[in-house]
């Protein structure tokens, strides 16, 4: 459906009266800074007029100086950042991913020096383990709604850096699976950070490869549980992606600013499988699997800001491209000489995006306002092959042209936003904009149309005391669709696939959240987040008109989370340098099945997260040592014809040991998947159309990937 414009002023009126309630008078509080013993000291250490942030530390929050994380001897500010009580990194996942649409306002819960990192390709995580810990000053935790930057709400980390000196940081990491026998050996990163003049720069090159495979069988059963096959299968896999990144920072004339950002890398995935067959009443028979995927990305992004009539002016363009050629075969071979069967599948797809976003910031009546606009231009181009064996042994082409084709979108947006502090406990931020969106599709489907809809958000932060931060939000959300869901895919390994939809649109939703920070002086802190989502457009897979079954969009789906986050020091206990993260998460949604009309939750949903974590850096020495263990529910996939799950766990365990010093280096090494998680299978198929359809037949697997042996050494230079 076409969202009505209408909504928007009836939620408004409810954005209003919450605004009114909580906009109670509130007295003074003050900044804590946090040294090397978690105790109050002076806030004025630090920061002065004119200090980077310093707008950021004036939102009154927790400071945590370098003394704070010296027992933990961390190498870079993601070091620091894992390590501050009842935080956790959120956001900014890398390619911009479902949640975000175009550059947008942000979208991580972490700044440096008061500014959001304008890259969207690389990883938030990647981008801070590049930042020496020798340049960080302090981290502030401050609540997003005080800040004057659209999109915060809840904690955020403003991370402040000062320049230095030529340094640099490598990281080697490699990784074993004994009962897979697989070696990771080239995985790790070297970054150089350096200041001359009035340019800051960051060189990195990274590899996050890993190998990983699984071996076991499956039984495959009627619908009154006789066996009719068991499969064997090993299946072995190998992912390398070195990605070089440069950012450059250079300091204008005047109070002028601009940033440079480079990225490339290329990417080879691979899965080999073998699978042996065999039951009663039939050949035996081995399945040979072979998927490949290689390609290249990159992005090339640079922003602008300088003073302008009394504000400040903030440029920003950005073009981002990406290239997959990907190709899955599978082949059946027969013990009794019959003829094999099998097929390929194969698709190459470019993919790209540019963007160009004006921000001007302006100050008027107390309040902080940013005009924004952006001019987002996302493609995608893909050719599809689909191939059959012939009774000779060769690949047949099939004529297969729903699976190639064009898709385009042209999106405008304008959005303005204030932030004021009503109180000195109290503070207030607003947006409200607007999206307009053309989507085009060439190829067997094509199609065209517009829409426009409506963006915002207004959140409120109140500190009632200082150990205490209460936050709540309503946004409305638009997501971001993927291009490739317009067009049919192949699945050859499950025997399935999926049709295109050239009505496919991006969700909208309403979002409703409140987040609660409380410290516990030297116990630590805790924090509470709970969320609630309603849908319309949800993207799902749906049954298509004139048959078969593809992504396509339901109305009335609800989604809700409750979170809780924990850190507990335990040296009011005697243990000192000892600690207990815990993380707790239940998930609840609820959607009309598109296939069978009733009510049931997300499909492949996660509905329960725990994990518990320990860490002991004994005091006086290098060492550290720690467990963790976690456990994880999910749903699995529903689908017109199949109901199925597969998923690795549910319980994870591992424990590790660290040196901090051996020979100027941090050397860690982890044992994890000690209760020895699997991965599972579960899955039952249909003849006919769910709920009532006759089973096909059903599979259940339970296949291992064992033990995970991993060493990581770091070090500076």
């Amino acid at each position: 459906m076409t969202i009505k414009v209408s909504a928007w002023p009836r939620h408004a009126c409810w954005l209003a009266l919450g605004g009114a309630l909580l906009a109670a008078p509130a007295s003074a509080q003050d900044t804590a800074a946090i040294g090397s013993e978690a105790e109050p000291v002076d806030e004025a250490a630090g920061v002065g007029d004119g200090a980077p942030g310093a707008n950021v530390a004036d939102a009154a929050g927790d400071i945590y100086e370098p003394g704070f994380f010296e027992r933990f001897a961390p190498r870079n500010a993601l070091d620091m950042l894992r390590e501050i009580p009842g935080f956790s990194i959120s956001g900014g996942g890398g390619g911009g991913g479902d949640s975000q649409r175009g550059l947008g306002q942000a979208d991580t819960n972490v700044l440096v020096n008061g500014e959001r990192l304008s890259s969207k390709s690389d990883d938030i995580t990647a981008q801070l383990g590049r930042i020496p810990a020798d340049r960080v000053a302090r981290i502030e935790i401050v609540d997003g709604t005080r800040l004057d930057i659209p999109g915060l709400t809840g904690q955020v980390a403003n991370v402040i850096v000062v320049g230095g000196g030529l340094s640099g940081q490598f990281e080697y990491r490699t990784q074993y699976r004994p009962r897979t026998d697989r070696f990771a050996w080239y995985g790790g990163e070297v970054s150089l950070t350096g200041s001359t003049g009035p340019l800051d720069f960051t060189l990195a090159l990274d590899n996050p490869n890993r190998r990983f495979g699984a071996i076991g069988p499956t039984f495959v059963s009627d619908a009154d549980g006789v066996l009719l096959e068991t499969q064997q299968r090993e299946s072995f896999g190998a992912f390398d992606k070195p990605v070089g990144t440069v950012n450059l920072t250079y300091d204008l004339p005047g109070s002028a600013v601009a940033n440079l950002n480079l990225r490339y890398a290329q990417a080879w995935f691979g899965i080999d499988g073998q699978e042996k067959q065999f039951g009663p009443g039939f050949a035996d028979r081995v399945e040979i699997r072979d998927l490949k995927e290689t390609g290249y990305e990159y992005e090339i992004g640079a922003d602008v800001e300088f003073a302008l009539a009394g504000g400040r002016l903030k440029l920003i363009g950005l073009e981002r491209f990406d290239k997959e050629d990907f190709g899955e075969t599978v082949i059946t071979s027969f013990a009794d000489g019959s003829t094999a069967t099998g097929g390929r599948f194969a698709q190459l797809t470019k993919e790209g995006e540019r963007i160009g976003r004006a921000e001007y910031g302006f100050n008027v009546l107390d309040t902080d306002w940013q005009l924004s606009g952006e001019a987002a231009f996302n493609r995608l181009d893909n050719v599809a092959s689909l191939f059959t064996l012939d009774a000779a042994g060769e690949l047949q082409p099939v004529d297969f042209p729903q699976g190639s084709g064009g898709v385009t979108e042209d999106r405008y947006d304008i959005a303005l936003s204030g932030s004021h502090q009503i109180a000195e406990r109290l503070a207030l931020q607003a947006t409200l904009g607007m999206e307009f969106s053309t989507i085009s599709q060439t190829g067997s489907a094509a199609n065209q149309r517009s829409d426009r809809r409506p963006k915002g958000s207004a959140s409120l932060a109140w500190k009632p005391s200082n150990t205490l931060d209460i936050s709540g939000e309503i946004r409305r959300r638009v997501g971001q669709l993927s291009f490739g869901d317009f067009l049919a895919r192949v699945s050859l390994d499950d025997d399935n696939g999926r049709d295109g939809n050239n009505e496919l649109r991006p969700f909208q939703a309403w979002q409703y959240s409140v987040e609660a920070r409380k410290t516990l002086g030297p116990w630590g802190s805790l924090t509470l987040r709970a969320e609630h989502q309603q849908f319309e457009d949800f993207v799902d897979l749906v049954p298509l008109p004139g048959g078969g079954e593809g992504r396509g969009n339901v109305d009335g789906a609800t989604s809700s989370e409750i979170e809780l986050e924990a850190t507990i020091n335990l040296k009011p206990l005697g243990i000192d340098g000892a600690q207990i993260d815990v993380e707790a998460e239940a998930d609840f949604s609820s959607i009309e099945d598109p296939s069978t009309g009733l009510i049931r939750e997300f499909s492949g949903a996660r509905t329960r997260q725990f994990s518990l974590r320990y860490r002991h850096d004994i005091p006086a020495s290098d060492w550290a040592y720690g467990w963790d263990a976690s456990y994880t529910k999910r749903l699995p996939r529903f689908r017109q014809l199949e109901i199925g799950l597969q998923d690795e766990g549910p319980v994870f365990a591992g424990l590790f040991v660290e040196n901090k010093d051996v020979l100027g280096t941090t050397v860690r090494f982890n044992a994890n998947n000690l209760l020895g998680a699997t991965e599972r299978i579960d899955r039952t198929v249909f003849l006919t159309p769910r709920p009532d359809g006759d089973i096909a037949f059903i599979e259940r697997g339970d296949r291992e990937f064992g033990q995970i042996i991993s060493l990581s050494i770091n070090g500076n230079f």
